[in-house]
């Protein structure tokens, strides 16, 4: 998805698509476009192509199209990022989950050095993301251990995630990536506008950890094309979700898993510090969360119940926590997000919520 995202914005191209599950098994396969700019349609062009699709399938089309390999210009591109051989010695697990990564990511670390010890990387067509990948980081962790690794790497199928795992077998999310990235691009005043950008969804610790380094979060709805279009209204160059997705806007239009693991291998090159150092950056809030299978989405505001339940508990929590209650974006499913000062506060308040969903609507 990334390569496809710079091709794009590299070649002049009109439009780009990528067919693809994301982090999602192959059956689950659908399509993300990719305007001139690199960036993904908005939800308003996304629902015009939507309109104009034909009610029944048509012929397919019968003449090949031209092709060029963009690989190569990629990996160049991504190997940059550090210099060259700086991974000389370093010993690193990479977690490609039968995936589009496979040759990408494996060849950029090997470029630069590394000793490469591979996971998921014996692609079949139908096996992408089946246990393994950022979904599932349990055999990443579990090869660092053996192995002495100085940290481990895993992607989603179609490369657009990052998650980490540091030498003492630790998985780190992107809100500990995000942080790391954050706190040292502002100690080297490189964060534009100070500012970092990352989703509802993003623990309430980031925000604690980038105010004390002297910096400002923004946050956003969930999903990267709104990380993205944040990070533009803002004039931030770095954002992201705690899923995986980070962008690095100076250096790729979108969320790239490979640069998000090279530019976090760049901070512990220039502190010197390994990834279980550098992850204390982040303390976080305790947080509970849950997903509740509903019958059907009814506007939350009109339910009886709920609204008051969420109302008390954000008075009471105060500064010190927050909820998030939203419905998926792609399932029939009632999200729930509680966090505060310490469990029992965050059990307690998750079960209220539950226990007014359950009387507002029909959960299965």
């Amino acid at each position: 998805t990334p390569a496809v995202a710079r091709a794009v914005r590299s070649k002049g191209a009109a439009l780009g698509v990528v067919i693809t599950a994301s982090h999602n098994p192959a059956s689950d396969n659908g399509i993300k476009f990719f305007a001139a700019s690199g960036m993904k349609l908005s939800d308003e062009q996304e629902e015009a192509i939507e309109a104009l699709l034909p009610s029944q399938a048509v012929a397919p089309l019968q003449r090949p199209l031209p092709s060029q390999d963009e690989i190569a210009d990629y990996i160049a591109v991504t190997g940059a990022v550090l210099p060259a051989g700086s991974l000389r010695g370093w010993r690193i697990v990479l977690d490609t989950a039968h995936g589009a990564t496979c040759v990408t990511s494996s060849t950029v670390l090997r470029e630069l050095g590394a000793d490469l010890i591979s996971v998921g990387a014996s692609p079949d067509g139908t096996n992408i993301n089946d246990s393994v990948g950022s979904e599932h980081p349990e055999k990443l962790a579990a090869r660092v251990l053996e192995t002495g690794a100085s940290l481990g790497i895993a992607h989603d199928g179609d490369g657009d995630r990052c998650i980490l795992c540091d030498e003492h077998g630790v998985v780190l999310d992107g809100d500990e990536i995000l942080v790391i990235l954050g706190t040292h691009a502002l100690r080297q005043d490189r964060l534009s506008a100070r500012t970092l950008v990352v989703t509802v969804q993003s623990n309430l610790g980031v925000d604690r950890a980038i105010a004390v380094a002297h910096g400002l979060v923004s946050r956003c709805s969930v999903g990267d094309r709104y990380v993205i279009e944040r990070m533009l209204q803002v004039g931030s160059n770095l954002g992201g979700e705690s899923s995986g997705h980070v962008i690095c806007s100076d250096i790729s239009p979108t969320g790239d898993g490979l640069v998000a693991a090279l530019k976090v291998i760049e901070v512990m090159l220039a502190t010197g510090q390994p990834l279980s150092v550098l992850r204390t950056s982040l303390q976080k809030f305790p947080q509970r969360t849950k997903a509740l299978k509903v019958r059907e989405k009814l506007p939350l505001e009109t339910l009886p119940r709920l609204p008051a339940v969420l109302a008390a508990l954000e008075e009471e929590l105060g500064a010190q926590g927050r909820l998030l209650v939203r419905y998926s974006g792609t399932e029939a499913k009632l999200r729930l997000l509680v966090e505060g000062p310490d469990d029992t506060t965050v059990s307690a308040a998750l079960s209220r919520i539950e226990a007014a969903v359950r009387q507002d609507l029909a959960v299965l």
